[in-house]
């Protein structure tokens, strides 16, 4: 493993040396928004009464369902989303309430597991020239460093990146706003590898420097070890200041959960409705949350029955049929 010590007390310089990152978020509840849902899903987990605030879909552009109200986060996924036609001015459009950009999608894990797959070397070259200028751009990005997978690997991939920085600008080397964090287990687990990170970047500087949590959850656990897991989870995280988000890795339906998640994660029951985990990650039922349209794809009944009923008394009243 390379180490440089010195480069890390300047690392940090450029870490908070700016507004900390991510403050304006109305809720520390985020969505992970996963393909395959229905519309009817996503307007249940962004209704106007939940408290998810920010969201991300693992791509430069929003998902047209949810509304403007929900912050949007790009990713910068991989170099091929950087060398992506008109990427920073698709980016520059994004409504003025999307200000943070995550960046490079576990660069340490292979492409067909969902990773951006990048060398140390190689990111930290199209990150330093493609990434940080526009830092200082109209829009004035706050970037995240690249999410790496919550392992010992990961971390020694962070190792070699921030070293690859310092070769390429041995003053200022890769500067960042906010740092992204992924880590699938127990809640153990989840505060050893938040401990390790804060190690790696100076635990005693870092306090002013936001950690968003893009991905967690207990895979392949049954639903109450979930709700457990997060439960402690979430008490621990929303009691640190210097965590500013977290996104449980799981907002589909059971059917669409996979070998590895297993249907334990899943914060949608199979017809829509919020799950146990679901109700507990937002704080209340689906009737709490639901809008026009319902929760289930398949249905409208909620809302046929009500206007069904309006028409019903519209007509009970024109007839007379009240007065007898």
């Amino acid at each position: 493993m390379r180490y440089c010590g010195i480069c890390f007390v300047s690392l940090l310089g450029h870490l908070v040396g700016r507004t900390m990152a991510l403050e304006d978020l109305k809720s520390k509840k985020g969505l992970a928004l996963i393909g395959n849902l229905e519309d009817s899903d996503i307007k249940l987990l962004t209704s106007e009464k939940s408290p998810l605030s920010w969201y991300y879909n693992w791509s430069p552009t929003p998902t047209n369902s949810v509304g403007n109200s929900t912050v949007f986060i790009p990713l910068i996924h991989s170099l091929d989303t950087l060398k992506e036609d008109n990427i920073w001015s698709t980016l520059d459009g994004l409504p003025s309430s999307s200000q943070y950009v995550l960046t490079f999608n576990e660069p340490d894990e292979a492409e067909e597991n969902g990773g951006s797959y990048i060398s140390p070397e190689d990111a930290a070259k199209a990150y330093i020239e493609d990434i940080v200028p526009h830092r200082d751009s109209s829009r004035s990005w706050q970037i995240s460093h690249p999410v790496v997978t919550g392992s010992e690997r990961g971390l020694n991939w962070l190792r070699d990146f921030n070293e690859s920085c310092y070769e390429i600008d041995s003053q200022n080397g890769c500067p960042a706003d906010f740092i992204a964090m992924h880590y699938f287990g127990d809640f153990a687990g989840v505060a050893a590898w938040l401990g390790t990170l804060r190690g790696f970047y100076n635990s005693t500087e870092f306090q002013n420097t936001s950690i968003l949590i893009t991905e967690m959850a207990l895979p392949q656990g049954n639903e109450e070890d979930n709700i457990s897991m997060l439960n402690q989870t979430m008490t621990y995280l929303d009691g640190l200041d210097y965590v500013a988000g977290y996104a449980w890795f799981g907002a589909f339906r059971k059917k669409n959960a996979n070998e590895w998640t297993g249907d334990g994660v899943s914060l949608l029951e199979n017809d829509g409705d919020l799950t146990s985990l679901g109700e507990k990650y937002l704080g209340g039922t689906t009737s709490d949350f639901k809008t026009d349209g319902g929760s289930d794809s398949d249905s409208g009944s909620y809302v046929l029955q009500t206007r069904w009923s309006t028409i019903f008394l519209s007509l009970a009243i024109a007839l007379g049929v009240l007065n007898m």
